[in-house]
């Protein structure tokens, strides 16, 4: 073990705040040459799931961009029929321009059947098959917010990517689509990628060796100085609720990173809140920009 060090912080804040200023610039731009406001909407089951976390950013972050935003809560007891007919209805709407669907979905809502029938542009988290195909071809309308958001901390805090980097999480929303952009050609990136997950049979000799690690698992205290290795940077996505009494309502927001068991033994660790969270909302506003200007005939 190498000599005593202070696990540095990595805040979304500063990061978010670029993000957010670079994409009110552009939507201030647009809409003072007579474009209309650029309007998203959010397609959720309520305010009783994680994603209600999330939900509260998106609607600052929009606010801060100059989006109209809008949330549309599922009603109780509605299926693939229901949501496959907001999505048709906010498909067709001129007046939006980016529609992001809850993930994960419980398989009755059929998540991927009804983000299938958004057009790429409206895909704001770029999640559905068209989307991913164009990432996997390597020129993507959007890439997913979660996976950028994640890297744009790595970047921002000038963590390098060009070396052996790893994955921990698999899905189709998030782990995937991370590690392709980790694998791109490009000057901060051209990682080395290991994709691992919660049912990997021995995370740690699937981990040694990796200098960066990116963990979307969905499993709390996945993470410690037990599979981690020394000195490795830790960006966690992770997002779940966990029991604690003396959080108000019994439960709080945890990632899969064990901050207490990381401390001194990560040289970086994302916070949970408060890290990746605020830049995947930021970054989802830059994605809704970015489809607005597609469809609206502004810079591509």
């Amino acid at each position: 073990m190498g000599a005593p060090f202070l696990t540095r912080t990595l805040a979304g804040r500063p990061v978010a705040e670029a993000l957010l200023a670079g994409a009110r610039a552009t939507v201030d731009g647009g809409v003072a040459r007579g474009r209309v406001r650029p309007g998203l909407v959010s397609v959720h089951r309520g305010a009783a799931t994680p994603f209600a976390v999330y939900l509260r950013q998106q609607a600052r972050a929009a606010e801060r961009a100059g989006i109209d935003f809008r949330s549309i809560p599922l009603e109780d007891g509605a299926g693939a029929r229901e949501l496959a007919e907001v999505v048709r209805r906010l498909d067709a709407d001129p007046a939006v321009h980016a529609v992001l669907l809850e993930h994960p979905l419980p398989p009755s809502f059929d998540f991927l059947g009804a983000v299938s029938a958004l057009r790429p542009e409206k895909d704001v988290d770029g999640v559905g098959p068209q989307s991913l195909g164009l990432l996997v071809a390597r020129r993507p309308i959007h890439a997913p917010a979660v996976a950028r958001g994640a890297i744009a901390i790595a970047e921002h805090y000038r963590i390098p990517l060009n070396r052996r980097v790893a994955v921990v999480g698999r899905s189709e929303t998030v782990g995937v689509p991370l590690a392709l952009l980790l694998l791109y050609r490009a000057p901060t990136r051209d990682a080395t990628v290991t994709v691992a997950h919660s049912r990997t049979p021995d995370l740690r000799a699937a981990l040694a060796g990796c200098e960066v690690i990116f963990s979307c698992a969905g499993t709390p205290g996945l993470l410690t100085r037990a599979v981690v290795p020394e000195g490795a940077a830790v960006i966690d996505i992770g997002l779940s609720t966990v029991p604690d009494p003396g959080a108000p309502g019994g439960m709080r927001i945890a990632g899969d990173a064990d901050p207490r068991s990381l401390e001194g033994w990560a040289s970086d660790l994302t916070p949970v809140p408060g890290g990746v969270g605020p830049v995947t909302a930021a970054r989802l506003m830059a994605n809704a920009v970015a489809g607005w200007e597609r469809l609206t005939g502004g810079t591509t």
